[in-house]
C-alpha cells in the first residue's frame, strides 16, 4: 500500500521511508507501487520517496458506478443507522467508527437488534481480530463494527455496504473505505452520517498530534475538502471523482443529491445573528452554547455567564436548534466560522466574517432534509426478490452457507448473490437447465448441483401443492 510513505496521505508510517533504499539495494530489480486513492499531489510524492526513476503510470478510473452515495446530518446516529440498516437484512457489512469503544458498544448493540455484528480495533487480542476477520470473509450477512484498522487486505466481493458512523479524516480515507463495498459488480450503498462534533474531534486529535505545522495544515486541508463534499447541494460522485482528477459530465443518479437533490434558503440573516453571537460571547463558546443563547434558553451555563443580558439573547427563536447547528457548521465549511480545538472546539471568526456580518456576503445554504434516504439502486435489488420469494431466497443462501462451511470457503467461491438471482428466477429443475445459470459450470454443476435442485424441486412441489 504505497500511500503509507506518504505524509501527504492517509495513515503515514514513517518507518516505511527506508523503502527508498531499495532501488539501490536491489539495482534493476522491477519495483511497482500500487494504491487505491491517490492524488496527483500523493502520487509525486510516493514516486520521489521510493525514488522512482522516471516510472511508468497507469492511472485507473476511480469511479465506482454501483456504489450509491448518501450523507445525512448526524441528529440520532443509532437509530438513522438502524432504519439504514433494514434495508440491508441478511447482508455483509461494514461500520466504521472513530473509537474503539465505540467499535464494540456499536456491536452490541446491533445485536440487541437482531443483526450479527462483530467488532474489530487494534486494541482486541490477535486472535479475536483473526477470528472476526474470519468469520466476516465465510459467512454470510455478518456486520463487522470497526476502526480503519479493519479492511487492508479485504477482499470480499460481496459487501453489500459501508456505513460511518463518525466522519473521517479526509476524502482519501472516506474513499477507500468505502471502496471496500461492492467489488462483486452488483449495487451496494456507502452511507454516512456526521455533525459538528465530529469536526470538533478530528481537529482536536489533529492539533494534539506530534507532526509538524506544514502537515497540520495541509491535514486540515482535507478535512475541510471532506466537509465541503458533505455539504454538496448537487450531485456527489462528479466532485469526489473530480477531487481525484478524474472529471464527469453528467450527474451519476446514483447518490442523494441526485435522486432527492438538497433544498436551499437564504441564509444570510441567520448567518449573522450567528457571526453576533459568537464576538458577543467573546469568541470562548462552543456551538451547543450560542445556539441555546440564541433560543433564549435559560440554562445553568447561559445564566452563569450573564448570556442572557446580551442583545442576541432569544433572537433566533424563528428556528430550530438543528437548523442552528446546521447554519453553525455550514460557516464552518465556508471559512466564515472556525472551531478551535485548543479551546475545546469555541468558535471563533475568521478574516470573512466581517463582510457577512455588514450583510455584503449573501449566503444560500443548504436545507437538511427531514428524513433519511437511501440510494435507490439498493433498493431496486431489494425488489428484484418479492415478498413471496422471500423463502426461497433464504433457503438459497442457507444452503450456500452450509457448502461454504463444509468447504470452508466463503460463500461466494460457491455462487455469487447473481447467480442464486437468476436460480430465483428461472426456478431450474434439472442438471441442464442448472447449468444454464450464469456462474454455473459444469465443475460446479457436479460438486454442489443436487443440493441446489433439491432446494429448487422442493419449493416447486410446495408452490404447486
Amino acid at each position: 500500500e504505497a500511500h503509507c510513505v506518504s505524509q501527504w496521505g492517509h495513515d503515514f508510517r514513517s518507518d516505511y521511508l527506508g523503502l527508498g533504499d531499495l532501488g539501490a539495494l536491489f539495482p534493476g530489480v522491477p519495483r511497482m507501487a500500487v494504491t487505491a486513492t491517490a492524488t496527483d499531489k500523493t502520487r509525486e510524492e510516493i514516486v520521489a520517496r521510493l525514488e522512482l526513476n522516471e516510472p511508468e503510470r497507469y492511472i485507473a478510473p476511480f469511479d465506482r458506478p454501483n456504489i450509491g452515495y448518501a450523507v445525512q446530518v448526524k441528529t440520532d446516529g443509532r437509530g438513522q443507522l438502524l432504519k439504514f440498516l433494514q434495508t440491508h437484512r441478511g447482508d455483509a457489512g461494514i461500520v466504521y467508527c472513530l473509537s474503539r469503544k465505540k467499535t464494540e458498544s456499536t456491536a452490541d448493540w446491533l445485536c440487541a437488534q437482531g443483526f450479527e455484528a462483530l467488532p474489530y480495533h487494534a486494541g482486541l487480542p490477535g486472535e479475536v481480530r483473526t477470528e472476526n476477520q474470519r468469520r466476516f470473509l465465510i459467512e454470510d450477512g455478518l456486520v463487522i463494527v470497526a476502526t480503519i484498522a479493519f479492511g487492508m487486505g479485504i477482499d470480499k466481493p460481496d459487501v453489500r455496504f459501508v456505513a460511518h458512523l463518525d466522519l473521517p479524516k479526509s476524502i482519501e480515507s472516506y474513499y477507500q473505505e468505502t471502496g471496500r463495498a461492492g467489488r462483486d459488480g452488483d449495487p451496494a450503498d456507502a452511507w454516512m452520517v456526521y455533525g459538528l462534533q465530529d469536526v470538533v474531534r478530528l481537529r482536536q486529535m489533529l492539533d494534539e498530534s506530534q507532526a509538524d505545522e506544514e502537515y497540520k495544515r495541509y491535514e486540515q486541508v482535507k478535512l475541510d475538502a471532506l466537509l465541503g463534499w458533505c455539504e454538496v447541494t448537487g450531485c456527489r460522485r462528479r466532485p469526489l471523482l473530480a477531487y481525484f482528477g478524474n472529471s464527469q459530465d453528467e450527474d451519476c443518479g446514483n447518490c442523494d443529491g441526485c435522486l432527492t437533490p438538497a433544498k436551499t434558503w437564504d441564509g444570510t440573516e441567520a448567518a449573522r445573528k450567528l457571526l453576533s453571537a459568537v464576538y458577543r460571547a467573546g469568541q470562548r463558546f462552543g456551538a451547543a452554547h450560542l445556539v441555546d443563547v440564541l433560543l433564549g434558553k435559560e440554562t445553568d451555563k447561559v445564566l452563569q455567564h450573564g448570556h442572557d443580558q446580551l442583545s442576541v439573547f432569544g433572537v433566533g427563536k424563528d428556528l430550530p436548534a438543528t437548523t442552528w447547528r446546521s447554519v453553525a457548521r455550514q460557516l464552518i465549511v465556508a471559512g466564515h466560522l472556525r472551531s478551535d480545538a485548543a479551546r475545546y472546539g469555541a468558535l471563533v471568526l475568521t478574516d470573512t466574517s466581517r463582510d457577512v456580518l455588514r450583510g455584503e456576503t449573501p449566503l444560500q445554504f443548504r436545507e437538511d432534509p427531514k428524513r433519511s434516504v437511501v440510494a435507490s439502486k439498493k433498493q431496486a435489488r431489494e425488489r428484484v426478490v418479492a415478498d413471496k420469494d422471500l423463502g426461497l431466497w433464504e433457503a438459497l443462501r442457507a444452503c450456500r452457507q452450509t457448502l461454504a462451511s463444509e468447504h470452508n470457503v466463503p460463500p461466494y467461491v460457491i455462487f455469487h448473490d447473481r447467480t442464486l438471482q437468476e436460480m430465483l428466477a428461472y426456478r431450474p429443475q434439472t442438471a441442464a437447465e442448472l447449468l444454464d445459470i450464469s456462474g454455473v459450470g459444469q465443475t460446479k454443476l457436479d460438486r454442489y448441483g443436487d443440493q441446489f435442485l433439491s432446494v429448487l424441486r422442493e419449493a416447486s412441489a410446495a408452490h404447486a401443492s
